[in-house]
């Protein structure tokens, strides 16, 4: 066969301060650099959905005709303009050029200016162009807020199993399985799907840890009897009706698929407590984190969760490097804080300067200020790096001018892109040995756990006050559907008063 393959990712906080711009996508931020046609294949090694979809289909001796490759770090909506240039690449492409099956390397949570459901229009438009029969395969993210339309459209949508995403390259070979059964096969294949009714916090769906562990295992179980299964807990920060968790399959046995869904729909209402998460404040955070590294031999590790630029912060907010020095902390270090002046006027400065200058601060975060301070310049680098742990591996990233600040026994990588500091090279690129620091400030909330869980003492989620609040109970919500808890065992939204009722349940 001849496969056309094409991907556009973006995860959408509509809470989130910074629209993700075409520019945006050309740069990647967490992602790898936008790619045409036969570029895409210089993907093949990163640790991405397309990357492993390809390389199944090419060992089948199936052919690829690759169009695009898209992705910009988690952000506020999607701009019109980056949508409708990228999309209409894709669209163009699936008018043009000849082929037997579609494969969409897609997030499922792209909000634009002017659409709740990018993924689920982008295959409305393809779909209106190929008819019923052009078979379409989409592989989604964790987070994704999957949407009838999507389900409806695509003939068979899988989602990763991991969070931090280590099988992103390997969920694009499971969509490679299922579009060559699909074609191959003349059976007929049903599709259930069940929303979950309430939303999950972000920092409780690392499949490390308990209760999403037990999901996975669960569903992996479950597929014994089926063709697929995917749960995907969502991503709770972006306000549109079909925000939220869903489990859905695929099998030839409409019963079996039946009871497989409901039977994991099922065990995660049943536990719906155990996605409640307890979060620490900066001070106590800090102050925990001193007393256990007085007697441990690896770092203690605080996730700055609400400025984690991978659910849409700016990675700039000041409060727990704040915290870390009011606290004294000792053999500290803090990343990313992305301020592209502040690293112009360390490198304008030179290496072993002093600076006073105002770093970071987020405008739009009540309370947050920059750091008004006197600096070491103790490392300068171009920021060009190659991430070497699991989450990611491979990828080439470019944080710009970037230097290593330190004030007191503190230091701070300061950048002029922002990232997610998820991969221990990050820090090393400024001469920081993570191994040997005593505490660690990630701005994540838990694609850092694949690197640095391995090096932990111990892993506090500290909730500092940043852009992305962790806890959707908090959220100021409009548009989400009736009777949906905010969160676990939460109140409920009342959709005909844009309130949240704590007396109406689901």
């Amino acid at each position: 066969m001849k496969i056309l393959v094409a991907g556009f990712q973006h995860e959408t906080n509509t809470f989130a301060p910074s629209k993700a711009t075409y520019e945006s996508f050309v740069r990647g931020e967490d992602f790898p650099s936008l790619v045409r046609g036969g570029d895409v294949f210089s993907l093949l090694e990163v640790n991405i959905p397309i990357g492993g979809f390809i390389k199944h289909v090419q060992a089948y001796g199936h052919e690829v005709l690759p169009v695009i490759w898209a992705g910009a770090g988690a952000s506020a909506h999607t701009t019109k303009d980056a949508y409708e240039r990228i999309a209409g690449e894709i669209v163009e492409a699936v008018k043009r050029q000849n082929y037997d099956a579609i494969y969409l390397d897609l997030h499922g949570a792209q909000v634009t200016e002017h659409l709740d459901d990018g993924e689920g229009e982008l295959l409305s438009r393809i779909r209106t162009i190929v008819g019923q029969g052009m078979r379409i395969a989409v592989s989604l993210d964790l987070h994704a807020n999957v949407t009838d339309r999507m389900l409806d459209l695509a003939d068979v949508v899988v989602a990763y199993r991991t969070y931090p995403h280590v099988d992103m390259a390997e969920t694009g070979a499971r969509a490679a399985e299922l579009l060559l059964h699909l074609v191959s096969s003349r059976e007929e294949i049903h599709r259930t799907a069940r929303r979950i009714p309430f939303l999950i916090p972000v920092n409780a769906m690392s499949t490390m840890l308990q209760p999403a562990r037990g999901v996975y295992d669960l569903l992996e179980e479950e597929e014994g009897a089926v063709l697929s299964l995917s749960f995907a807990p969502g991503f709770s920060a972006a306000d549109f009706p079909e925000c939220g968790a869903t489990v859905w399959g695929y099998g030839n046995d409409r019963q079996a698929i039946e009871r497989a869904v409901t039977r994991i729909y099922q065990h995660i209402v049943d536990g719906e407590s155990e996605w409640k998460v307890e979060f620490e404040d900066a001070d106590d955070a800090v102050a925990r984190a001193i007393d256990i590294a007085s007697t441990a031999e690896r770092p203690v590790i605080l996730a700055d969760t609400q400025d984690n630029p991978g659910v849409g912060g700016n990675s700039n907010t000041t409060g727990l490097l704040k915290a870390l020095i009011r606290h004294q902390a000792k053999n500290a270090a803090i990343g990313l804080i992305c301020d592209s002046k502040a690293a112009a006027a360390a490198h304008a400065a030179g290496l072993g300067a002093q600076i006073s200058i105002n770093l970071g601060g987020c405008a739009e975060v009540p309370g947050d200020s920059p750091l008004s301070a006197r600096f070491h310049v103790e490392a300068l680098s171009d920021g060009k790096l190659v991430y070497g742990g699991p989450m990611m591996n491979g990828k080439q990233a470019d944080l710009g001018p970037t230097a290593c600040l330190r004030i007191e026994d503190i230091r701070i990588v300061v950048t002029s892109a922002k990232a997610q500091l998820l991969d221990r090279n990050m820090y090393r690129t400024v001469g920081i040995d993570p191994e040997r620091m005593s505490i660690l400030v990630n701005k994540s909330s838990v694609h850092f756990r694949a690197d640095f869980a391995a090096i932990a003492e111990e892993i506090i989620v500290v909730k500092s006050p940043g852009p992305f609040l962790a806890d959707p109970i908090a959220l100021p919500w409009k548009n989400l559907r009736d009777g949906i808890r905010l969160g676990p065992n939460g109140p409920s939204f009342k959709a005909s008063t844009h309130t949240a009722d704590a007396n109406v349940s689901a």
